[in-house]
């Protein structure tokens, strides 16, 4: 048996033993009413006291993990709210980086699992991520199951290794920008735009009204901006040049291909990723499941995921102002 597992064992005896000596005398031997099943219930509750006790100060003289484990599932939002209609609940990007931080301070843990499940989502939670990921003090592989699309691998190119199995879908490192038009509806039905906005591109992309050349460019302009920073990002992080990264035209690639593009490093489960860690560290890991305390049905809807998010529908997000109607997905 390992000296860490005997001394938790040797605490938590001692414990115990206190806690239903102290309850024997002061609920058996000091009463004199008689009433001495009361007293051996009382011994019983503040022995498993005592137990709860000594199994919280074990755990932390004596730790049983060495490694963090945080994972990222579902669409990726700020808070993790339901901003896609027919989809799944959102991953809290807020949640994902306090757990993250709480591993980095953490003096047990010198080591980071992420796991990624995701499409992607909005862009700066994204990318809080990931940044959360690069300052943490320790290498971190990430391994992808299901999909790991476009917010996903933004996250993933802050990781020192990204595993995925075969049937993974990897990448989506493009972006687009939608609008809905309904300039034909209104004028069918009847309805105006009256526009009352100070600055010039303000209202860019209501959907009540044509745009014009100079919005269409203006909004073009903000979409490539977002690319160029999606691949510096990638081509940093996975050190390829940023032409390799452009080549990919925001494909998804299944697990082997995308190896062969140089988008993950490894083909492997959980298991292998660990693996990978462990020669990383030096050490045997030991896994401890860092995560935000959830509801059940946010459980549920984080972990159920639908074909179109699968095919990457990438980082999607409301660019800007409420009233602006501009979606633009990475």
């Amino acid at each position: 048996m390992k000296p860490a597992a005997l001394g938790r064992g040797a605490i938590a005896l001692v414990g115990v033993l206190v806690a239903a000596a102290a309850a024997y005398v002061l609920f058996v031997e000091l009463p004199t009413t008689g009433v001495e099943l009361v007293g051996v219930l009382l011994v019983i509750a503040t022995a498993l006291i005592g137990l709860r006790v000594a199994n919280n100060v074990a755990g932390n003289l004596f730790p049983t993990y060495n490694v963090a484990e945080v994972a990222v599932e579902g669409p990726i939002s700020r808070d993790g709210g339901r901003r896609f209609p027919s989809g799944p609940g959102t991953t809290p990007a807020d949640d994902v980086v306090e757990q993250i931080e709480s591993a980095d301070d953490d003096s047990n843990v010198e080591g980071l699992l992420v796991k990624l499940n995701t499409p992607g989502g909005e862009v700066v939670p994204s990318d809080d991520i990931r940044r959360a990921v690069v300052e943490f003090d320790g290498p971190a592989v990430a391994y992808a199951t299901d999909v790991c699309g476009s917010g996903g691998y933004w996250i993933a190119s802050g990781c020192d290794e990204l595993l995925a199995r075969e049937a993974s879908l990897v990448g989506s490192i493009g972006v687009i920008g939608s609008r809905l038009n309904a300039a034909d509806l209104a004028d069918r039905v009847g309805l105006s735009y009256e526009r009352f906005a100070a600055g010039e591109y303000k209202d860019a992309g209501v959907p009540l009204r044509e745009m014009d050349e100079h919005e269409r460019a203006y909004l073009q302009g903000l979409i490539d901006d977002f690319y160029g920073q999606f691949v510096e990002r990638v081509a940093e992080g996975r050190e390829l040049s940023e032409e390799e990264v452009r080549a990919t035209e925001a494909r998804v690639y299944l697990g082997e291909e995308a190896l062969d593009l140089g988008l993950v490093d490894a083909i492997g489960t959980r298991e292998d990723a660990e693996d990978r860690l462990a020669d990383r560290l030096g050490i045997e890991p030991a896994v401890r499941t860092f995560e935000p305390e959830r509801g059940v049905m946010d459980r549920i809807g984080a972990g159920s995921q639908t074909v179109a998010y699968a095919f990457g529908a990438g980082i999607a997000g409301v660019f800007g102002d409420s009233d602006r109607e501009i979606e633009i997905r990475l």
